[in-house]
């Protein structure tokens, strides 16, 4: 039997959770109807952003402040959440209070197209980033999505403008 390393191995189960996941969702959606699922996912996955979030901040106390610092910050949020080995994805700084998101490949939405419940699916994007602000300690007055991969755009463009940049 061929052995696998520890990371493959990792990889492997992040996996088989994003396939059971999408398969719970498209089971809630056929027993309840994909509002209810919607609502659900969001909800879950802000909570778990959120947790992102504060573990994100505990960990780059200290680190850098201002604009870039919360790029940074952003950054790791989703690395966190989406490894870079599941996406194309970057953060980028975009005005002195606004950050942009924009993924060109989300295992997520591939996991759900590959379930069969990408038509009644609403992506919780905006849900997972007020999760990280509210994780980091960021309050936005912007959190919209320009752009979505499961609309059929070639990214995911999300845009954040924060109150008060932290540091800045």
């Amino acid at each position: 039997m061929t052995e696998m390393s520890a990371e493959l191995r990792a990889m492997e189960a992040y996996r088989a959770w994003w396939l059971h996941d999408a398969r719970w969702y498209q089971g809630v959606a056929k027993r309840f109807g994909y509002e209810v699922a919607n609502e659900i996912n969001a909800e879950a996955l802000r909570f778990v952003a959120e947790n992102i979030g504060r573990k994100v901040a505990k960990r780059t106390r200290g680190a850098g402040d201002g604009i870039e610092g919360l790029r940074e910050r952003y950054e790791a949020c989703a690395e966190a959440m989406f490894p870079s080995e599941l996406r194309d994805g970057d953060v980028d700084v975009v005005e002195d209070d606004l950050v942009e998101l924009v993924m060109r490949r989300n295992f997520a939405v591939t996991m759900v197209r590959m379930a069969g419940s990408l038509d009644g699916y609403e992506c919780p994007c905006t849900d997972i980033h007020a999760g990280w602000s509210a994780g980091l300690g960021v309050e936005l007055t912007e959190n919209r999505a320009t752009g979505c991969l499961r609309s059929g755009d070639p990214a995911c463009r999300l845009l954040m403008r924060v109150r008060e940049v932290p540091g800045g």
